[in-house]
Order: structure tokens, then C-alpha cells, then sequence
């Protein structure tokens, strides 16, 4: 499986904005694309701001196929000046 981890911090205005936008993406990913087998999102209890994104995908096609759609691009544009850091990591899942 393909896993990819995304760690958020929004721009201090833009959490709760954020955060719904974000929400709204995950569904959809889940909802809509067939490769796309988990997408969690959740945030640390100390630091709400902070979000944190565990994705689980068949294959690195369907995570192509994921930032290719429709409701990812609309994501990413609307979010694209409201964050303040974001670190991904592309990882293998090595327990079935």
C-alpha cells in the first residue's frame, strides 16, 4: 500500500476555514476515488491548529489519480495561501 503523511499548520486566520475545507476534501477522496483505501484527519489535542493527514492508497497511480481530481485541485487552490508549513512524506506500508 501506498501511504502518504501530510502534517498542516494554517495561517492563524485561516484555521477554522482550514480545517472545514480540508474535512470536505477527505470525504470526497474517500467517497470518490476507488484507490483511495483511508484518509484520515486529525489534529493534536495540545494544538488544535495542527493537522495531521494519514492517506492510504492501492497504489502510487491512485495517488496520482487523487491529486489529478477535480475536488483535490479546488482543495488546493483554495487553501494554497492559508497555510503557514506543510510537511509530506511518501511511505510504504509493510504490514498488510
Amino acid at each position: 500500500m501506498y501511504v502518504v503523511t501530510v502534517e498542516f499548520m494554517p495561517k492563524a486566520e485561516y484555521q477554522g476555514a482550514f480545517k472545514e475545507a480540508l474535512l470536505v476534501n477527505a470525504r470526497a477522496s474517500r467517497e470518490r476515488e476507488p484507490g483511495c483505501r483511508q484518509f484520515d484527519v486529525v489534529e493534536d489535542p495540545k494544538d488544535p491548529a495542527a493537522l495531521f493527514l494519514y492517506e492510504v492508497y492501492d497504489d502510487a497511480s491512485a495517488f496520482e489519480a487523487h491529486i489529478a481530481s477535480a475536488h483535490f485541485r479546488a482543495f488546493d487552490r483554495q487553501v494554497r495561501d492559508w497555510v503557514a508549513s506543510k510537511t509530506v512524506r511518501i511511505l510504504t506500508r509493510i504490514d498488510p
